[in-house]
């Protein structure tokens, strides 16, 4: 496509492993005609990043360090002479803030998207301000949605998808050793020191790995020699998307113990979720933020309340003791990632309510 709208896309840090929805979307964008410029407003992960970052990365231009009216004036500049339709931001804070600035320089039209805890580092009153500011803005589910009750804007919601064809399907094999695995930034809002506590009162042969780093890597290897689970956890540090598919296809659990953390941020509806269950491992996860829109109790995985050791352990001892309750669960996972989570329907709707706001 080549006669549609023409936008500037205001990024955050560029790349970071665990933004791979950002990477679809606007990768998306760029097949459909759509992208005139892409700006960072900082440097990203300096180690190795997701496969589809590569392609992305040739087109991002990095602001330099300053205020939003600076970072947008450095932008402006870049984008002296080009054809312009409008300014959109991917997420609600920074990025919209340099996107607002540039759109009203360059007299084109502003919108953003918001995704979890963005939304949340801003202020109610003033989220609400921007958004009114904007020609649109995509939350990318109902739970993020709702951070803009009350303001009177209406938001399109698009779903974050997977890549199926990457995260392909595999039925496990059951040995008797139940294998369990979580994925995810070592932060407060992931649970995985709850995790912990849950694996620790499991009876029966079993073995944990963590994928991920962050923060809280070091008080959670703590936990773990407290726990005395040295030999059953491992700590694998971060994976790429070439690497990850293989993780879930040897797992017989995926676990995505979240939690609202102490500023009140929480997960939305995170990439695990959904590359678990296009991989035929069985979920279990806390009942927090737009989890429960792709895990269905009973159906496609396990809730547990969100925080609860106790109930976490008790739904993990009854999926290790029956591997037909796990294959059901994955098949039924499977399939209902296919019907509403496949990467190529999401980013269409991305770049559809993009479309109609710009063009």
């Amino acid at each position: 496509m080549t006669g549609g709208p023409r936008l500037a896309i205001v990024l955050s840090g560029f790349p970071r492993r665990s933004e791979t929805f950002a990477l679809a979307d606007v990768n998306a964008l760029v097949d459909r005609g759509m992208v005139a410029a892409v700006f960072a407003t900082k440097h990203g992960e300096e180690a190795a990043v997701q496969p589809a970052a590569a392609r992305l990365l040739p087109r991002v231009r990095y602001l330099s360090p300053g205020t939003a009216a600076a970072q947008a004036s450095e932008a402006a500049s870049a984008l002296a002479g080009s054809r312009l339709d409008g300014v959109h931001a991917y997420f609600a804070h920074t990025p919209a803030a340099v996107a607002v600035e540039l759109s009203c320089l360059l007299g084109v039209r502003f919108g953003f998207s918001a995704h979890a805890g963005d939304a949340r580092k801003l202020p109610r009153q003033e989220l609400h301000a921007r958004a009114r500011l904007s020609t649109c803005v995509v939350a990318c589910n109902a739970d993020v949605a709702s951070e803009f009750d009350g303001s009177g804007v209406p938001v399109q919601v698009a779903h974050h998808g997977v890549d199926l064809d990457r995260f392909a399907y595999r039925s496990q094999s059951p040995d008797g050793i139940c294998r369990l695995l979580a994925v995810g930034r070592l932060v407060a809002k992931k649970g995985f020191d709850v995790l912990l506590d849950a694996v620790a009162a499991l009876a029966g042969p079993w073995r944990l790995r963590i994928v991920g780093s962050g923060p809280e890597q070091q008080r959670l290897e703590h936990q773990v020699r407290e726990l005395r689970l040295a030999e059953r956890v491992t700590f694998c540090g971060p994976l790429t998307h070439d690497a990850l598919p293989l993780e879930y296809q040897h797992a017989d659990v995926v676990v995505v113990p979240s939690v609202r953390d102490r500023t009140g941020d929480r997960d939305g509806l995170p990439n695990v979720v959904l590359e678990a269950m296009a991989c035929g491992a069985a979920v279990i996860a806390a009942d927090v933020g737009a989890i429960g829109s792709a895990v269905r109790d009973g159906s496609t995985g396990l809730l547990v309340p969100s925080g609860d050791a106790g109930a976490l352990a008790r739904r993990l001892a009854c999926l290790m003791r029956d591997p037909a309750l796990r294959a059901c669960l994955a098949t039924r996972a499977r399939a209902a990632v296919q019907r509403r989570f496949d990467t190529r329907r999401c980013t269409a709707r991305f770049a559809s309510v993009l479309e109609q706001a710009y063009g």
